[in-house]
């Protein structure tokens, strides 16, 4: 619904509003540029614990962050190529994509979330990891629901209970394109490779695809699970990527209509091209 408010205006009001939700930050002065303003934002998104916030923030909030999504520019599945478009000889290649960018620009059934064991997302103040753009885009909401997820899980398991490894978490997507997050804690390489941390790799794919196809979701973008901070060798977790889903495909051909590998540097766009072409 149409608030009658610029962009700008909701930037200030909302700036005006997580400022006052804020003990530590309520003095903070505002910068006077645009971009600035808008890292500021999302910094005091970043840093907030999970809690309700009212109802007319939240209406200006997602209006704000519905048109970011919109000035961005969102990719459509007709937007995205398959391997087979690209004559790719890969025996779903007609199901299989490989698309380079920002993930919440994706306008899929679902995007899946590189996540840390305590599932709330990164406080960092403006960290580019995934979870920190996802978090940002969607808002705040989003925390709040995985924050009540896990406080179930908690009253089941003790309070110490933190996300399994490889256990995805099914979350709404609030103000991103996408329909769903799949919300997946990855393995963590603390000293060198080895075969239970492969098949740690293997199973975030193909629980994350079980729980696609449980919930009627066709189409799905996988991030780069696990090669970033958590330093899985970037070729061999490409290689674990397209093999699961080839995998799955072969069990299953007709569970989803269509896989996104989503990359954002050239190393791994090159690294599942060479598996795919």
């Amino acid at each position: 619904m149409d608030d009658g408010m610029t962009q700008e205006e909701r930037l200030n009001y909302l700036l005006k509003a997580f400022k006052e939700d804020s003990v530590r930050y309520k003095d903070l002065p505002v910068p006077p540029d645009g971009e600035s303003k808008r890292q500021l934002l999302r910094s005091l998104m970043n840093i907030r614990m999970p809690k309700m916030m009212a109802a007319p923030v939240l209406a200006v909030q997602d209006a704000y962050l519905r048109e970011r999504a919109r000035e961005k520019g969102l990719v459509h599945i007709p937007d995205i190529p398959t391997a087979a478009d690209k004559g790719s000889c890969h025996p779903y290649a007609d199901r299989l994509s490989i698309w380079q960018g920002d993930i919440t620009r994706l306008s899929v059934d679902a995007i899946v979330n590189a996540a840390n064991s305590q599932m709330l997302g990164c406080f960092i103040p403006m960290h580019s990891c995934i979870d920190n753009c996802i978090h940002t885009f969607a808002g705040v909401q989003l925390r709040l629901e995985c924050n009540r997820q896990m406080n179930m899980f908690r009253r089941r398991y003790g309070n110490e209970y933190e996300q399994p490894t490889a256990v995805p978490m099914l979350t709404e997507a609030y103000n991103l394109p996408a329909g769903k997050v799949v919300h997946v804690v990855g393995p963590v390489v603390e000293d060198s490779l080895s075969p239970k941390l492969e098949e740690e790799l293997a199973a975030c794919y193909r629980n994350t695809l079980d729980m696609c196809a449980g919930n009627g979701l066709r189409s799905v973008a996988f991030c780069c699970i696990s090669t970033g901070v958590f330093h899985f060798p970037n070729k061999r977790a490409a290689e674990i990527a397209v093999k699961t889903v080839t995998d799955r495909f072969t069990k299953d051909p007709d569970s989803l209509d269509r896989v996104i590998f989503n990359v954002f540097k050239d190393e791994d766009r090159v690294l599942y091209e060479r598996l795919l072409f």
